[in-house]
């Protein structure tokens, strides 16, 4: 299929409609001394519990609905928390860009699978078997169990990678470029229930989309730092956290932009960097956490 190109120098949220949601104050009742770290990512389990994972010691802590502090999952294992989800078993995966790994937990916290080796960057056995990640940032599902895992962060090699649902290595695509098929940091992955994953290509500044093989489908554009993908329950719209913009944008799943809000800043929905974004289960709610402002904001419907 042929590329579905835009102008690079068009910002396609111009002109959108407003979102439709609002800020409400600091929800998120911490510890007494503690603080969030720079907060790299957020997700919801089936609960509605609100799970954070920042750059501190305690980095993965697990909140009510409401914002109330419930457990800290994992602490002092995590050396640069990036990318996390939660799956449809409520399994919590997350991943670290410095250790190079990517971690399944049940929801407990308590480690059910390890893919790469702790501190070793990148390198393939003979027979073009991964053993160890490039900066891994990512992570989606499959119809099938399937795990995809994008990595290239900073100087990380950018690819996908492709594995079965007990972690065995089946294939790779991309590698540094513009060019359809290759990426530029591709940050966030984001699966529909029709197999067609969706790529969050940081610095080329678009998202492309794949079918679940990584057979390059279309691209849309997104001048910016296009960062953090949340797939809508409909299967039909995405939320994207658009990075140093500070822009929260909803887009139909060829990339139109549906509504915009927020800007950059320090002040209620102004963000250094919208990283990742997640949502309620009805939708009512987005979080999206900033690692420059060190916080998770909470966004309502109007």
């Amino acid at each position: 299929m042929s590329a579905d190109r835009s102008p690079a120098s068009v910002d396609p949220s111009l002109g959108a409609p407003p979102l439709g949601y609002e800020p409400v104050p600091d929800i998120f009742k911490l510890p007494v001394g503690s603080n969030f770290g720079p907060c790299s990512s957020v997700a919801v389990n089936s609960k509605g519990h609100i799970v954070v994972f920042h750059r501190a010691a305690h980095a993965l802590m697990e909140f009510d609905a409401g914002g109330t502090y419930l457990r800290t999952l994992v602490q002092g294992v995590f050396t640069r928390p990036h990318g996390l989800r939660i799956d449809a078993q409520d399994c919590i995966w997350a991943t670290d860009g410095a250790a190079n790994i990517v971690v399944k937990m049940d929801p407990n916290g308590r480690f059910m699978m390890v893919l790469g080796v702790k501190d070793s960057s990148a390198e393939w056995h003979p027979a073009g078997h991964l053993r160890c990640f490039d900066e891994p940032n990512d992570i989606a599902f499959g119809p099938d169990g399937e795990i995809y895992i994008s990595q290239g962060h900073g100087k990380g090699e950018s690819r996908l990678l492709m594995f079965d649902p007990d972690g065995f290595f089946i294939k790779s695509w991309g590698g540094e470029g513009s060019a359809p098929g290759q990426f530029r940091v591709p940050h966030s992955i984001v699966m529909s229930s029709d197999a067609q994953l969706f790529v969050a290509d940081r610095s080329n500044e678009r998202i492309q989309v794949f079918d679940r093989e990584g057979n390059f489908l279309r691209e849309s554009h997104h001048p910016g730092t296009p960062c953090g993908l949340c797939m809508c329950r409909d299967q039909r719209h995405m939320f994207l956290a658009h990075g140093h913009a500070g822009k929260i944008m909803k887009l139909d799943l060829n990339g139109k932009v549906l509504g915009v809000t927020g800007s950059q800043g320090k002040g209620p929905n102004q963000y250094g960097e919208a990283h990742f974004i997640a949502a309620s289960r009805d939708e009512s709610a987005l979080y999206v956490a900033d690692p420059l402002n060190w916080r998770v904001q909470t966004l309502v419907r109007c």
